[in-house]
């Protein structure tokens, strides 16, 4: 054993022990090191089941126990409730020989259990960023009892943080946390896919004066079994009841079905219908073949006990299960051992490909993960962009980027994050009570997120929610909540700053299933826990829903977004569509559609151009950029273009390519035009509607309309991007 073993509480050498450990691991005794040799902040950054949790907690515990605090002694903050549980469980159980309680806070945890941290703030408290805000609001005299002698902070999956409004919101609590009990404590921050430590440093060390030390840890080699299969349609194929034979099943439903069958595997969708939809078809194949019904579905609208009862089954040792989830498992909630993980679709990024291939491959075994794309079989109608296989070179791009370079995506924070701004202001404000405009400026302005926004800026805003009643003036010239803004701050759903969602609750004969957002017709059918359900009752009040079992396919689905794609990831996806490479991880399947993929490109001369004219006198724009300079080149087309070529309209698929109707304009003069770009020296401002003022955040119709257009400019636009791409064509 290392001399770093011999530092830790007699509790956790007794842990250590009883475990079987030979030693600590690397990341475990690095973070040992930073811990106890110097009082810098710490960033972990290494691979799935590399031991991160333990590298944070030994130590850290070790601390609290040699000198207890007199008040909570750590915060651990999680993105979701379930990584939240998993902790709980985990250091429930290395903790049973200490005195140092651990507890569990979010909307799922008993209110008693809640009165008791309150009662005796000790030990780690583990919580949500919404309940943090929750109690930098409701418990606001208490804060100083409650955290006065904090030690530590440890953030995991910080990489699902950084560049969000989430994650500006953790550090705006942060720091105020920091102003009311004038303690600085030091952050830990967990991550497995990070691309840029130093964005990263800086974001962890926000407001405040320690440094970040980041171990050099060294690169641990690893199996990884990829498969990339590709199928002509995604349909299930209407059967004769009792008709077990292959053939009456969908190609695709049955691979996913063969692939998954007998395992413990883990299927990752990029929305909750897929989720929904591929556990409902390969139930419905398992119950014609008499085969045991193993699955389960797992994400944000699921009930609770669904949610527990999925994550017990994939941590049960003795029998095969197979899970669909949506991010909610892509977090580092232990499952045990797994078999297989199979993506459906391209992931979202290099970054996600990461984290769900890590799920599988623990305890030493190689990484298993197959990738399945589907497309409707094409009938030949079909005009150049839908005859590229989009999903199938995404998910090459996004395989070969890791593997030959170890790229992972950028992050970018927001420079104007008014929404914010907004939840801040109004919080500080409940929180505290009337302050003058000066104080209040001197809170929130200071908050580290908001570097770029300016006094006058903020005054601004001011004005503004006093003019809507959000702010009212007092006597004294002071500042409190408004009337018509009571109804917000008080409602729960304030605590967080992503969008509300009109949840309508999904019962069936007493058992709760879940929710559902947009609320369907009685007779309409929906899939939710990975069945489909008939409902028969709208309960439009009580926004409620009664169901029934039914056996047809669903007829409702959930709305999401994929968010934004990286002009990297483009860019290899066209290197892979004109090269002449081989990826051995292609199954029959993806490697046939890749060559009539290869083949159209040669004869279209994709690797020479841009622009390809289309018939009706339309014209195909193959950018090969990312999801923010596509979104610029469009309004580029549709607000400079449309009136000096008389072109009629814009249409497209983000950000795989844009199809302009040409009106009388020829390819010849748009290619042009879009060349004249850089020489234009537009602003990413001159791109927005002269009355336009885009609101994409959830407290965004409280903004001034000047404040929001600068705010899409600058975080949603990018000329300079777009016109270095250009210059290329």
């Amino acid at each position: 054993m290392s001399s770093s073993y011999d530092r830790l509480a007699p509790f956790i050498q007794a842990y250590i022990y009883n475990q079987g450990w030979a030693d600590l691991r690397p990341v475990q005794l690095e973070a040992c090191r930073v811990i106890f040799e110097t009082d810098a902040h710490l960033l972990i950054a290494a691979g799935t089941a590399s031991g991160k949790t333990e590298a944070a907690f030994l130590p850290v515990l070790t601390l609290l126990h040699n000198d207890p605090p007199t008040s909570i002694g750590a915060i651990y903050i999680g993105p979701i409730k379930a990584l939240i549980n998993d902790q709980f469980d985990r250091l429930s159980d290395l903790l049973k020989q200490a005195d140092i309680p651990v507890s569990a806070w979010h909307g799922d945890i008993a209110q008693s259990r809640k009165k008791q941290v309150l009662r005796q703030p000790r030990g780690i408290l583990q919580i949500t960023p919404e309940s943090l805000e929750s109690l930098l609001i409701n418990k606001s005299t208490e804060l100083d009892r409650l955290f006065g002698d904090l030690r530590f902070i440890i953030i995991d999956e910080i990489h699902a943080f950084i560049g969000s409004d989430r994650g500006a919101q953790i550090l705006c609590q942060l720091s105020r946390l920091a102003q009311i009990t004038q303690n600085q404590p030091r952050r830990i921050g967990l991550s497995a896919t990070l691309g840029d430590y130093g964005m990263a440093e800086d974001w962890l060390r926000a407001g405040t004066d320690r440094l970040v030390t980041t171990p050099h840890l060294p690169a641990v080699p690893r199996k990884i079994q990829l498969a990339l299969e590709h199928f002509h349609t995604a349909s299930l194929v209407v059967r004769a009841r009792g008709d077990t034979r292959d053939e009456a099943f969908s190609p695709y439903q049955r691979h996913l079905f063969e692939q998954s069958q007998g395992r413990k595997c883990l299927i990752f969708a990029n929305g909750r219908s897929e989720t929904e939809n591929v556990i409902a078809s390969l139930r419905q194949i398992a119950q014609a073949k008499g085969s045991p019904d193993i699955y389960h579905v797992h994400h944000g609208s699921i009930a609770a006990p669904l949610r527990e009862a999925a994550e017990n089954a994939m941590r049960d040792v003795t029998s095969p299960t197979v899970t669909a989830a949506t991010v909610t498992f892509e977090m580092g909630i232990d499952l045990g051992q797994l078999d297989r993980v199979i993506q459906l679709e391209a992931p979202p990024s290099v970054a996600s490909f990461l984290q769900r291939l890590g799920r599988s491959g623990r305890r030493g075994s190689p990484a298993d993960m197959r990738f399945v794309c589907a497309e409707d079989k094409l009938t030949g109608g079909e005009s150049l962009p839908e005859l590229i296989p989009w999903q199938l070179l995404q998910c090459i791009a996004v395989i070969q980027l890791y593997l030959e370079e170890k790229w992972i995506e950028p992050i970018a924070p927001l420079h104007y994050p008014f929404s914010l701004l907004y939840q801040q202001t109004m919080s500080t404000l409940v929180a505290l009570g009337e302050l003058s405009p000066a104080a209040l400026a001197q809170r929130v302005l200071t908050l580290p997120p908001f570097r770029a926004i300016t006094q006058d800026d903020f005054r601004q805003v001011l004005r503004h929610l006093i003019e809507l009643d959000h702010i009212q003036r007092t006597k004294e010239n002071g500042l409190i909540i408004g009337l018509t803004a009571e109804r917000i701050v008080k409602s729960f759903k304030f605590y967080a700053i992503f969008p509300d969602t009109e949840d309508y609750a999904v019962w069936s004969d007493g058992i709760e299933l879940g929710t559902v957002v947009v609320p369907p017709a009685v007779g309409d059918r929906l899939s939710l826990a990975g069945r489909t359900w008939e409902v028969t009752e709208v309960n439009s009040s009580r926004k409620v829903l009664q169901v029934k079992p039914a056996i047809d396919i669903s007829t409702v689905s959930w709305r999401g977004s994929s968010g934004n794609i990286h002009t990297r990831v483009l860019q290899r996806m066209r290197q892979a569509l004109l090269e002449e490479t081989e990826y051995l991880y292609l199954q029959p399947g993806a490697k046939a559609r890749l060559a009539a993929a290869r083949k159209l490109a040669q004869k279209e001369g994709l690797e020479s151009s841009y622009l390809f004219p289309l018939e009706g006198n339309a014209c195909c724009i193959l950018p090969w950029a990312g999801t923010i300079a596509v979104r610029t080149l469009e309004r580029f087309l549709r607000l400079h273009c449309r009136d000096a070529l008389k072109i009629k309209g814009v249409v497209g698929r983000s950000p795989y390519f844009l199809v302009v109707n040409m009106g009388k304009c020829s390819t010849v003069s748009l290619y042009h035009e879009l060349k004249s770009l850089n020489d234009r020296r537009l602003s990413a401002i001159e791109l927005l509607g002269e009355e336009e003022a885009p609101k994409l955040q959830k407290y965004d119709e409280f903004i001034p309309t000047d404040l929001l257009r600068r705010a899409f400019a600058s975080d949603q636009l990018d000329v300079t991007a777009l016109g270095s791409l250009i210059n290329d064509w």
